[in-house]
């Protein structure tokens, strides 16, 4: 892979190429695309989305927009240092026009969305679509799917989910955001279909970033970019390299801030902050500072403001080191798992995991989002179904009023009905679901 390449400038319906020289510096197109995405209705929509504790009351725990807010910030910064130092390395690219801002526009871009597919509840939100395919009523449907259309049902994934709102084309508007091809590769984490599952140890094959609804578009943006194929008998390729960068700033964001949510709900003891996230900032600290601290939320957040800048200057390190492995496929974690910090990395995701991930708070409304997304799947599914089929009740008419327009498209072909629904209640709020799911339960808001 080559960097002029993969900093592509192309959008979706060009055709013409983009000249970065003649790009407008006061509004350059990789910043169109973190504008795009912020005033995009699928990034409002993180505002009432789980992050670590579901629908949370308390006002400093963190939602998948502040979440995505973060990430982003780390990632420019990220994409900064980074872009620096390749400038230093490939002269081309400066007097092609770029400059080491660019790396950090695409990598802010594609960290403010890196969420932006994921449905409510968290995590056990994808899960709970997937079980509802695998084991629920959706199970009824795998004999009239090809096995990847199946596979991306069952294996629900919310990056896959994310390149669908981002590129999917309907009526009046092709091409989604139309965001740059390099903003699209960086936010490609997992460059391949849902099949085959897990074919390697490489961090490219520990999930899937398209559904074969979204395949074409996959196919022009990795193509324009030059990734590296990875597989002849299935798509798969290696990632873009900022794709790194972005892991990076999520990695670095969750691990540290989660952690710093379960110090400030309680459900994390303030010695533990200290005795964990001290080897990662030891040689950075201030103890004088940090004891002339009075309230805890202070402390703890100037610990996570210095391991934040600790573990970017690693990361930034690390993908230095590794440019050559990391342009030819061969890097085959993410960045953090190389870093000299791994132990301690793993000591707090383990402490957050028992502490605040299997928290009774958070496992209540996670099997209670199980449900909600269960029944909104296969009312919306049956009724639209009944409509193509000719079975349509009355209560199907009633409940097809409630569903948008733009996810009432009809089509001869099963899949993309029940991907329509699928894009539909992934992207709702967890209020939103709720408040649906009380509807067509018969509850009186």
């Amino acid at each position: 892979m080559n960097w002029e390449q993969l900093l592509s400038l192309k959008r979706f319906g060009d055709t013409q190429k983009r000249i970065r020289a003649q790009q407008d510096e006061t509004r350059l197109g990789f910043e169109v695309d973190f504008d795009r995405i912020i005033f995009s209705s699928a990034f409002r929509s993180l505002q009432d989305k789980t992050q670590v504790i579901p629908l949370s009351e308390t006002d400093f725990v963190h939602t998948r927009l502040t979440h995505s807010l973060e990430v982003s910030v780390v990632g420019r910064t990220l994409g900064r240092k980074v872009g620096k130092v390749l400038l230093e390395r490939h002269p081309n690219l400066k007097e092609l026009g770029h400059t080491f801002n660019d790396f950090g526009a695409i990598v802010a871009a594609a960290s403010v969305m890196h969420d932006i597919g994921n449905p409510p509840f968290g995590h056990s939100g994808e899960k709970a679509i997937g079980e509802y395919f695998k084991s629920g009523k959706g199970s009824q449907f795998k004999n009239d799917l090809t096995d990847k259309e199946y596979q991306d049902l069952i294996d629900f994934e919310g990056n896959a989910n994310g390149f669908k709102i981002l590129t999917e084309t309907r009526e009046g508007i092709s091409g989604g955001l139309r965001l740059s091809y390099a903003t699209l590769g960086a936010f490609l984490k997992y460059p391949k279909e849902s099949l085959p599952k897990k074919p390697t140890q490489h961090i490219v094959d520990k999930k899937y970033g398209f559904f074969q609804s979204e395949k074409d578009a996959f196919l022009e943006v990795v193509d324009e970019l030059g990734l590296l194929r990875k597989s002849n008998e299935s798509i798969s390729y290696f990632r873009h390299p900022l794709a790194y960068l972005v892991e990076a700033a999520d990695d670095i964001c969750y691990t540290i801030i989660d952690f710093e949510d379960g110090i400030n709900l309680g459900l994390i003891d303030e010695e533990f902050a200290l005795e964990y996230m001290i080897k990662l900032v030891k040689d950075t600290i201030d103890i004088k500072k940090y004891h002339s601290l009075k309230i805890k939320k202070d402390r703890v957040s100037y610990l996570r403001a210095l391991a934040i800048g600790v573990l970017i200057n690693e990361a930034v390190n690390i993908f230095l080191d590794n440019e050559e492995k990391i342009l030819n496929g061969e890097f085959e974690k993410s960045l953090l798992d190389r870093c000299k910090y791994e132990a301690q990395i793993n000591d707090i995701i383990k402490i957050s995991v028992d502490k605040i991930y299997k928290s009774k708070e958070v496992i209540e409304k996670e099997v209670s989002g199980y449900r909600v997304i269960a029944d909104l799947l296969d009312t919306f599914i049956t009724a639209l179904n009944n409509k193509y089929n000719n079975k349509q009740t009355s209560y199907d008419k009633l409940v097809l009023n409630l569903l948008p327009i733009e996810y009432q498209q009809d089509s001869d072909i099963l899949y993309v009905r029940i991907m329509q629904i699928c894009n539909y209640v992934s992207r709702m709020s967890d209020s939103y679901a709720i408040r649906m799911h009380k509807k067509l339960t018969g509850y009186i808001i």
